[in-house]
């Protein structure tokens, strides 16, 4: 029987990753055999690279971008696999609800039920659910298995899940969710690995899953304990472009006496805010701190957007270790989590009040280990792999 794999979607507003992984294991490879992605889907620059395949800009439909998108990677993804089998597709689909806390291989009665979770994650939640559409019209025969990015915070204590809202509210499903779940999920993994399972589980930790996208996850016994983002993905730190924690009072203002529509408050609230909203130049740290030394009101604005972007982070570990009851461990991941060394360098700088020393040197080379043997908290970088674990997801049920 030849071999046969697991195709990992992880579907963005404007981006589509993919990856192959080997079924047939007890549980696949960690790197993938085959990934890559299209970018910049609804825009005038998208492109497509894979791992033999160079970065090129593609021309997709306007009228159906997404769709074109996704016909791109079918037809790479078949000339990869060279006439072997899929087994699988596993979607990372970024709400599950009050219903969902488990990977579930997708029908059409699943597919509805998730549809009603589109509000509580417009920039993620229609594109997944629209790959998942359009393979069970394709090939039904096909098992699809969506993983959510919900599921690792159902350990949440109740207090830590309630909205300071009516108790109906409450029984009618609004609640602090979390997200990020599927690279919480890795990044406890991986720490039981690196410094076993009982330290690991012993120490009390925080990781910040800091992209375009941020969060920050308390963790004990390796178990989500309280997360920062919470009803929707627009709660906690600020982000690229989306707000963080807000007084609902000033979304109040904007509509009452700006008279902003609930369409233009949410295009400001995901699109128009965030390091992107302050500086009015990027939503890229990288970009900010390199601009941020200028004279003018360019570089007054990028220092004043890393300036709130960083204490943010820096509150928000505050109020992690308060839960946790102090801080063992702080650990880095995704985009700028991992490969950002001087806004780790500013975010630990503001935490020595708790123990956490950074070397210098370490920092800079993205080192696993970046906190000085001084230190009274373990820091470190960790890589994130949502896509193995979509894919480990995805071998236990398919």
């Amino acid at each position: 029987m030849s071999e046969s794999f697991i195709l990992v979607l992880n579907c963005g507003s404007s981006s589509i990753k993919f990856a192959l992984f080997e079924a047939g294991a007890a549980e696949p490879a960690r790197q993938p055999a085959w990934n890559g992605k299209v970018q910049g889907i609804g825009g005038p620059d998208a492109d497509f690279g894979a791992r033999d395949v160079a970065v090129r800009p593609v021309t997709l439909d306007p009228a159906q971008p997404y769709r074109d998108a996704l016909e791109l990677i079918r037809r790479h993804t078949l000339r990869w696999l060279d006439g072997r089998p899929l087994a699988a597709v596993a979607h990372r689909v970024v709400h599950g609800g009050s219903k969902y806390f488990e990977p579930v291989r997708v029908d059409g009665r699943v597919l509805a039920d998730l549809k009603g979770y589109i509000p509580l994650a417009p920039l993620h939640q229609p594109f997944a659910l629209e790959a998942i559409e359009i393979l069970l019209a394709e090939r039904p025969d096909l098992p699809q298995v969506a993983c959510f990015d919900t599921a690792f915070h159902h350990t949440l204590p109740r207090v830590e899940q309630m909205l300071p809202l009516s108790w109906s509210a409450w029984e009618r499903g609004l609640r602090r969710y979390g997200f990020h779940g599927l690279s919480y999920a890795y990044i406890a993994t991986a720490l039981a690995e690196r410094h076993g399972r009982e330290q690991a589980e012993r120490a009390r930790t925080v990781v910040a899953h800091l992209g375009s996208g941020a969060s920050l996850c308390a963790m004990q016994s390796l178990e989500s304990v309280a997360t920062t983002m919470g009803f929707s993905a627009l709660d906690g730190l600020m982000m690229g472009t989306r707000t963080g924690a807000m007084d609902p009072g000033a979304v109040l203002y904007l509509m009452e006496i700006e008279k902003l529509s609930l369409e233009q408050v949410g295009h400001a609230l995901y699109h128009g805010s965030g390091l992107l909203g302050i500086s009015g130049l990027s939503s890229d740290p990288r970009v900010l701190l390199a601009r941020e030394g200028e004279d003018g009101e360019i570089g007054e604005r990028c220092r004043a957007a890393l300036e709130l972007y960083v204490r943010r982070i820096v509150r928000e570990i505050g109020a992690m270790a308060a839960v946790l009851g102090g801080l063992d461990r702080l650990v880095f991941t995704a985009g700028v989590g991992e490969h950002n060394a001087a806004i780790r360098a500013r975010v630990c700088a503001a935490l020595g009040w708790l123990g956490v020393e950074v070397d210098e040197a370490a920092n800079r080379a993205d080192a696993v280990c970046i906190g000085t043997a001084e230190g009274r908290v373990d820091v470190g970088v960790e890589p994130t792999n949502e896509e193995w674990v979509a894919a480990r997801c995805a071998s236990a049920l398919a």
